[in-house]
């Protein structure tokens, strides 16, 4: 069995269409899926929450993306923590740091961020973190603040390794997408080759980055079953043995049942 520990299957491109792709993930042998909140506005997350509540098998994230840090404040932060006490909420995030887009200036996503790394321990959540080009000041903004306390994922990891080990060395697991099956990412598989089993998550990041060979096509959780088979291919070792560690480690992190 699989779990897809970062989707987006609230947003608008699932409309009238989430319980048959949760029914597809699951012939597919995904057994949960973690739908994060923060893509776009604030209501992803309330969203995120009510679905999780409507179905056994999912579970929700609370955040803002990094994207629209500049407008989280203090009310935002306020709902958001009392979202982050529903049932089935299991992370903070998703948050963190994107240099490529810079959708918003980049000291207001260090101080929004810092104030999710906050809201992660005042929930005693771990913490779900979005970095694109950002990857010494993220780790270093972690450490300073204390993430090491935290358990969390770098969601769609596609840095090198020397990223992943600052990463690792926090005590924080990789996540990785459909990038991976991807023909361009060779160094990303080099990556994935020596970050250890242990450390290592699936996700499809739903509706985005559609792996091989569904790519051009809308993603959605059954196809996390595409980027396992990828890294078992990557690490020569058998899909069971790589969907029984991922699963075994997104069970640990978001201490899913």
């Amino acid at each position: 069995m699989l779990i897809d520990s970062h989707a987006h299957i609230q947003g608008k491109e699932y409309t009238g269409e989430v319980a048959a792709v949760i029914a597809r993930a699951r012939a597919a042998g995904v057994e949960t899926i973690v739908v994060v909140g923060g893509a776009g506005d604030i209501s992803s997350n309330s969203e995120a929450v009510e679905l999780a509540a409507s179905f056994p098998d999912v579970y929700a994230t609370v955040g803002m993306h990094p994207h629209d840090a500049k407008d989280v404040g203090d009310e935002e932060l306020k709902s958001l923590k009392q979202l982050a006490a529903s049932p089935k909420v299991v992370a903070v995030g998703e948050t963190g740091l994107d240099y490529y887009y810079s959708h918003s200036p980049h000291e207001t996503q260090r101080r929004v961020f810092g104030r999710f790394i906050h809201l992660a321990r005042e929930t005693k959540l771990p913490i779900v973190v979005h970095e694109r080009d950002a990857a010494l000041e993220a780790a270093e903004l972690l450490g300073s603040e204390g993430a090491r306390d935290l358990q969390g994922v770098i969601h769609c990891f596609t840095g090198d390794y020397d990223a992943a080990r600052r990463y690792l060395d926090l005590g924080f697991y990789l996540s990785f997408t459909g990038i991976v099956t991807f023909k361009n990412a060779e160094a990303l598989r080099e990556v994935v080759r020596k970050v250890p089993l242990e450390r290592i998550l699936v996700e499809t990041d739903s509706p985005y980055l559609t792996p091989v060979p569904n790519r051009g096509k809308r993603n959605e959780p059954a196809y996390v079953r595409f980027v396992a088979e990828t890294i078992a291919s990557i690490k020569n070792i058998s899909f069971e043995e790589t969907a029984n560690a991922t699963t075994a480690n997104a069970r640990a992190l978001f201490h899913l049942p």
